[in-house]
């Protein structure tokens, strides 16, 4: 009988900080960038443990990737490609469940928020639309466990006459980068307070050269100022029936009108929807603009670009169903939900950083082409295998992670239009009403109409 044998050598950090690893992430999580959160937070270890604090940092991001597991099966993965002994010097750690919980509280949330400030921002070549950064912003709602610190700090939603809703929720808003879907900044806390009073929180990540793509819901006179006032452009769509008074008009049929101190372009415009094979749809949209010049920013361009804020919903999908599966977070306690939800946020910065490197080696590739999916589960993989954890003297921006999304790229994307419904009902009835469910391949027309 022949045999094989296969031989793989594994470069770790070396004694007790072998654990403390990202896979091939490390490259853009290091262990240097790690310690210096650690050390100005003050939570650097005052002794070496089996659970230095860098390798409960590590622990964290990993329990990002591994969302459906608990603690103890996360520190499983981290240690599963180290071998034990087997050529480190040292025995891997086996920590109780409880030692994990104390370790997580002695590091706190302060180094992982400090951790999401150094990665958060648009990835290396993120698209540009005539020289401005697309950006999103919207919110979306996450479960958190039931117990009353929880229900405490951020309250349940009120279901009507049946009672609460059955999980406490809190409310996430961030802003996104279009096209590599990078988080830029991001806020959270209860659910009780609107999206808009978060809003003003995300104004100090804008500045000039960027533009603002937001829902009806922004469209209020403070929020406007407050964007306008850091020199990032504004497009946002606004209540068909909101009076505004023409200041000023504008030769492709817009106009001018004026909201508070601030002068915006405002753009109506009908969209036809041709479906091939299916029923027509016509609405009609108002737009407002802090981009004045028709002539650079034509009003057309301007409508048809407003489609890419859905990139922030593309976002959310992926944080709360690839990652997270529609799951309730873990911790218990409103600082454990905190440090959970920036280690959520860094983990999803660093794959999708993966994603853009990679796209970067193939120019006439978009970034929103690579499967997050894939890059994922190639993530989890590198994990399990304790693989890619130090970068070779010449680095490779493509990695195993990048290769793996080049390889199957989802394919462009493509005109078409879906019925917003619910696709899987929480009763298990049939619905008795007809519901068109399917897709259908569109023609998109767009008529300005003259203010």
């Amino acid at each position: 009988m022949v045999q094989s044998v296969i031989t793989r050598v594994v470069e770790v950090a070396s004694g007790r900080f072998a654990s403390g690893h990202l896979g091939e992430l490390t490259q853009i999580v290091p262990f240097e960038m790690v310690d210096e959160v650690l050390a100005s937070a003050g939570r650097v270890q005052v002794r070496v443990r089996d659970l230095p604090s860098r390798v409960v940092v590590y622990l964290l991001l990993a329990a990002g990737l591994f969302s459906e597991l608990g603690y103890g099966q996360v520190w499983a993965r981290l240690v599963a490609g180290l071998g034990g002994a087997d050529g480190l010097g040292v025995a891997v750690a086996m920590p109780t469940s409880s030692a994990l919980s104390q370790a997580r509280r002695r590091v706190g949330v302060e180094p992982l928020r400090a951790l999401f400030g150094l990665l958060s921002g648009p990835a290396v070549g993120a698209p540009r639309w005539r020289g401005l950064l697309l950006c999103a912003i919207d919110g979306t709602t996450l479960s958190v466990p039931n117990g009353d610190k929880n229900v405490s700090a951020y309250g349940r939603h009120r279901a009507g006459p049946n009672g609460d809703a059955g999980y406490p929720m809190l409310r996430l808003l961030a802003v996104v980068a279009c096209g590599t879907r990078t988080i830029i900044d991001a806020v959270f806390g209860p659910c009780d307070v609107g999206e808009t009073t978060y809003a003003p929180r995300l104004a100090g990540c804008l500045r000039q050269g960027m533009l603002l793509l937001a829902d009806r819901n922004f469209a209020v006179k403070d929020l406007i100022e407050a964007v306008a006032a850091t020199g990032a452009g504004l497009l946002i769509r606004c209540k068909d029936n909101r009076r505004l008074r023409p200041t000023g008009h504008c030769g492709d049929g817009s106009w001018l009108a004026r909201i508070g101190t601030v002068t915006v372009r405002v753009i109506e415009a009908e969209i036809v929807v041709r479906c091939t094979g299916g029923p027509d749809r016509a609405a009609r949209y108002r737009l407002l603009t802090t981009l004045t010049d028709h002539h650079r920013y034509p009003a057309t361009d301007l409508v048809e670009l407003y489609h890419q804020r859905w990139e922030i919903e593309t976002t959310y999908l992926e944080l709360k169903s690839t990652i997270l599966g529609g799951r309730v977070l873990r911790a218990r306690t409103p600082d454990g939900i905190t440090q959970e939800i920036y280690a959520l946020l860094v983990t999803y910065q660093a794959l999708r950083t993966a994603i853009a490197d990679a796209a970067l080696t193939q120019p006439a590739t978009p970034p929103n082409r690579g499967s997050f999916t894939i890059a994922l589960h190639t993530a989890r993989d590198q994990i399990i295998h304790a693989a890619g954890v130090i970068a070779n003297t010449t680095i490779d921006l493509v990695g195993t992670i990048g290769h793996a999304v080049l390889t199957a790229l989802l394919p462009a994307r493509r005109a078409r239009t879906s019925p917003r419904i619910v696709k899987r009902a929480s009763s298990k009835h049939r619905a008795t009403a007809t519901t068109d469910r399917n897709n259908y391949n569109t023609t998109i027309t767009v008529r300005i109409l003259d203010g």
